[in-house]
């Protein structure tokens, strides 16, 4: 088969790779009905996290299961899943704490920009659908594979309750998922940290209520203005550079909840600084396991379409060009079709 291989910065290809098999007999094979160029595919395509050989890309995914191994269980060949892309038992003690994520026996589930892909621990791993969804549904449910489980991780992560002030630091697809969340989960106002138009009319589709501009310590000033100088009761940090960590942190109120779900990059905190902040910070990889039944049913539901965020959509074999696109904010994020 061929897959999106990327060879250093700026240099992914659609080239011959080897077709997966199941390896353990827990593993299961999908067959993609889509996968997508998420923005930490981003960091190592733009040289942030040099590889030293030929990485096969990708670690969103949906599909239709061909092959399983013959200790699984929970799903069969024909059925369409969805899964995270950290594979998990489910049922060791971190696993059933809510951190799939972090799973005793957690493997990277890598090299889904591909018509097949082998998932490892396929009974804590992937989740089917009640039936075989409309070829329409298929970007929400895709979503739900990391982008908008990051942004749900991200709003329940930062204590997002009904009637609660939340600012969202970053506009990319994580970000405006985190304001869709936030939305779900009650908030009352929810101000998107945005300077990009076509961004701004999405986070007010997902449900902000404000637009701030400013980044950085203009930002923060904007935020305290905007609430009579107190901050915000919930901060989503959906980027991970220093400045977004810090703008995060500072425009929250004292007490408030502060999440991180940004890859970090070059991020150092301050001891002092965070002990006068007086903030709970809680982030990290996002537990989408323990969400996707809950997306996939407000999904299905027709509740929400998070699959909005994707505003390009490529056959596989463009992958590149999905990849430039985004790297050049021409999109907020591509959906690739095998």
């Amino acid at each position: 088969m061929k897959g999106a291989v990327l060879h250093g910065p700026r240099d992914v290809r659609y080239e011959d790779r080897a077709e997966p098999k199941i390896v353990r007999p827990t593993d299961a094979i999908i067959r993609m009905s889509a996968t997508c160029v998420c923005g930490s595919d981003l960091w190592p395509y733009r040289g942030f996290n040099p590889a030293a050989e030929p990485t096969p890309m990708g670690h969103e995914y949906c599909g239709i299961v061909e092959e399983v191994g013959r200790e699984v269980t929970s799903v069969k060949p024909g059925q369409f899943v969805i899964g995270s892309f950290f594979a998990s038992d489910n049922s060791c003690p971190i696993c059933k704490a809510g951190y799939q994520s972090s799973c005793q026996h957690a493997e990277f589930v890598g090299g889904a920009q591909a018509p097949l892909l082998r998932v490892p621990l396929a009974d804590g791993t992937l989740v089917a659908t009640p039936g075989a969804p409309s070829t329409d549904m298929i970007p929400s449910l895709l979503a739900t594979s990391d982008v908008f489980g990051t942004g749900w991780f991200a709003a329940d992560a930062a204590n997002v309750k009904p009637g609660s002030t939340v600012v969202v630091v970053g506009d990319g697809a994580v970000g405006l998922l985190g304001i869709l969340s936030a939305k779900q989960m009650g908030a009352e106002r929810i101000i998107a940290m945005s300077r990009h138009g076509n961004r701004q009319k999405l986070a007010r589709e997902f449900g902000a209520t404000d637009i701030v501009p400013e980044r950085g310590e203009e930002g923060v000033s904007r935020i305290k203005e905007m609430t009579k100088g107190i901050g915000a009761d919930s901060v989503l940090e959906c980027v991970g550079t220093q400045q977004s960590m810090m703008q995060a942190i500072h425009c929250a109120r004292k007490g408030g909840y502060v999440s991180y779900v940004g890859v970090p990059h070059g991020v150092k905190l301050n001891g002092e600084d965070l002990f006068y902040a007086h903030v709970h910070l809680h982030g990290g990889p996002a537990p989408v396991r323990r969400y996707l039944p809950k997306m996939i049913d407000l999904v299905w539901t027709g509740r929400i379409n998070p699959g909005k965020v994707f505003d390009l959509t490529l056959p596989l074999e463009q992958v590149g060009e999905g990849y430039l696109a985004m790297d050049e904010r021409r999109a907020i994020k591509t959906l690739l079709r095998p």
